[in-house]
């Protein structure tokens, strides 16, 4: 492959990648943020109906009719109060469905809202699960219309299970124990008692129910997802050692093999013996773990209805006998809350659950990100925060590809070399391409010079660079972590903005008339973008120029097209990325200076380095 055909390949390569990532930007944000729009729109026209007719507006997924206060005043509840949760209890169905996370807010300030992730009836996107029974010829079996009893002022706590009793009035008594630990886990063990005459045969039932797709809406700051291409949000679960991902949302170039969990099609069902499933959103996780000696039925469903589709995962257990005068217990787990990677490792081996830290959406690129995260886990360990975490990383990145990068620069600063025998030889051959080639081909074996070696960092470092997008992206540890100054959120993009001259002009450019909409969205530059426009730029000029003068034009933009796209990324993958350019530019004025080659450093710096003439 000669150098021309090397330089566009390697052109190719770039100019793709920036496309997609334009792409998921530009067209696959604002359609996120459009359907969002929509439903809210559709939300509020059924709630003004419902509140002329006077009735709640139908469906399994009502529009807001009430406030959660009213919601959950439609029941007798049961308090949950723990270190990280505070909730209660639907004594109706006994259902988890008012669930807040006390330790994460919807926002960077702390006295912001705490993330909801269970919701009652009555509440956008509401989500919930319910433990039931179900058998042949067994009537009034607990369901999700069934009332338990409690205790007056019962509440469950780290250190007070709650207990809930119900009779089915034919012989069986259903006695619930619900306890919960520190952070997310429920345990719920159910005693079924028969005081009938004949055997019983009848079988555990566990649903997590999410009306509406959350790839939409996210309870954690109310706002759309801007990377909903990317992260995988729906069905997630273990069953059987095979993991399953039916996804609200399948994106072009967002996720490869990705399997759409859509009411048009059938349920996606699994057997098998233990395992896991739920229902996962960017950060949290909302999980049933059955008996782990147990065989198990699952299913993936979704019910139309005229409020918001209902999507379902549930678990239906082996049959069990209570034999008459007898008893039998059936424990199931219960995980709602952040998909803390240990957190979930540490529950995987106290209870056998397989692959459970795989609710986190490594992706197809699991080799790449799970080193990655582990990376990032260590350098936190000892350093500040994560931000200098990701610096650490992006050290040992650099390097592992040292040798092939000093290769690379090796090669690049020969090539740049000999750039003045290549302009002769162009005036020597000119009109003449082959012969050109061929010239140009024998300086390069005289000159022992590797043109494909400055291409291969190049196409070695995208998959990288894409996993580290990904960590950085669906890991809830990135999620409003600082870093220094004005960086206070990691997975967010720049706060500032260069239409407000990086905070020194007092206004919003959101509220700008016309344009706000852009200033505010697609030509949002911050601070840290321009730095990494800047590194490009450098490292880019360092580089031998194209042969070409339209591959030139199209270099020369490149750091300009990357600044406009990149800044709608996180903060975290610019830290990363920049500091990468700033290794590399140093690497390469190091390699520059061993062949005594002109760079745009010294250039720059010799300029004011001369002295001035003599009066």
């Amino acid at each position: 492959m000669d150098r021309d055909n090397l330089r566009n390949t390697a052109v190719f390569v770039v100019l793709t990648f920036a496309i997609i990532l334009a792409y998921q930007t530009f067209v696959l944000g604002p359609q996120s943020a459009r359907r969002a729009a929509e439903a809210r729109a559709a939300q509020a026209a059924q709630a003004a109906q419902a509140a002329q007719s006077g009735a709640p507006a139908a469906g399994a997924a009502p529009a807001v009719v009430m406030t959660q206060t009213q919601a959950l005043a439609q029941s007798p509840r049961a308090t949950i109060a723990t270190p990280s949760l505070k909730g209660s209890i639907d004594l109706r169905g006994a259902a988890f469905d008012d669930l807040a996370l006390t330790r994460y807010h919807q926002a960077v300030d702390p006295k912001s809202p705490t993330v909801q992730l269970l919701r009652p009836a009555g509440l956008p996107s509401a989500f919930s699960a319910t433990f039931a029974w179900q058998g042949a010829n067994v009537p009034a079996l607990p369901n999700g219309d069934t009332v338990w009893t409690a205790q007056p002022g019962a509440a469950l706590t780290p250190s007070t299970p709650l207990v809930l009793t119900y009779d089915n009035g034919a012989g069986l008594t259903f006695t619930r124990t619900i306890s919960v630990d520190q952070n997310y886990m429920f345990t719920i063990a159910d005693n079924v008692a028969n005081a009938g005459a004949q055997a019983v045969s009848i079988q555990p039932v566990a649903i997590v129910a999410q009306s509406g797709a959350p790839a939409d809406f996210d309870p954690g700051n109310g706002k759309p997802h801007p990377t909903s291409q990317l992260v995988h949000e729906g069905g997630v679960g273990v069953i059987g050692g095979q993991l399953k991902l039916p996804s609200f949302y399948c994106a072009p170039f967002g996720q490869l093999f990705c399997q759409s969990w859509k009411k048009d099609q059938p349920p996606l069902e699994q057997s098998g013996k233990g395992g896991w499933l739920g229902v996962t959103q960017k950060y949290w996780l909302a999980a049933i773990i059955p008996d782990q000696s147990t065989s198990v039925h699952t299913a993936y469903r979704v019910t139309a209805t005229k409020g918001a589709d209902l999507y379902d995962a549930d678990a239906t257990g082996q049959a069990v006998t209570v034999p008459a005068g007898g008893q039998i217990t059936q424990t199931t787990r219960f995980f709602a809350g952040p998909k803390i990677v240990p957190l979930l490792r540490d529950y995987g081996t106290k209870y056998s659950i397989p692959r459970f830290d795989q609710a986190v959406d490594w992706g197809v690129y699991w080799f790449f990100t799970q080193p990655i995260f582990a990376g990032l886990e260590f350098f936190n360990r000892y350093l500040p925060n994560i931000g200098f975490s990701i610096l650490a990383l992006t050290v040992l990145i650099r390097l592992l590809l040292f040798p092939l990068a000093n290769k690379s620069y090796e090669s690049m600063s020969k090539m740049r070399k000999i750039q003045p025998q290549i302009e002769v030889l162009k005036k020597q051959h000119e009109g003449d391409q082959a012969g050109l080639q061929q010239a140009t081909m024998t300086l390069y074996q005289r000159e022992k010079i590797n043109p494909l070696m400055g291409c291969l960092p190049l196409l070695v470092q995208i998959p990288i660079l894409y996993s580290i997008y990904k960590v950085l992206t669906v890991t809830i540890e990135m999620r409003q972590a600082p870093f220094f100054g004005w960086i206070h959120d990691l997975s967010a993009r720049d706060p500032t903005s260069i239409w407000t001259l990086f905070g020194l002009i007092p206004w919003n450019p959101a509220h700008a008339p016309f344009v706000g909409g852009l200033l505010d969205g697609s030509l949002h530059i911050g601070l840290l973008p321009l730095l990494y426009g800047f590194t490009m730029w450098l490292s880019t000029s360092m580089s031998p120029p194209a042969p070409d003068p339209t591959q030139q034009r199209m270099m020369q933009f490149l750091p300009l097209i990357f600044t406009f796209t990149l800044a709608q990324f996180t903060v975290g993958l610019l830290i990363y990325w920049t500091w990468s350019n700033v290794l590399s530019i140093l690497q390469q004025y190091v390699m520059m200076h061993r062949f005594q080659v002109e760079n745009p450093i010294d250039t720059f710096i010799g300029r004011f380095a001369k002295p001035k003439p003599s009066g």
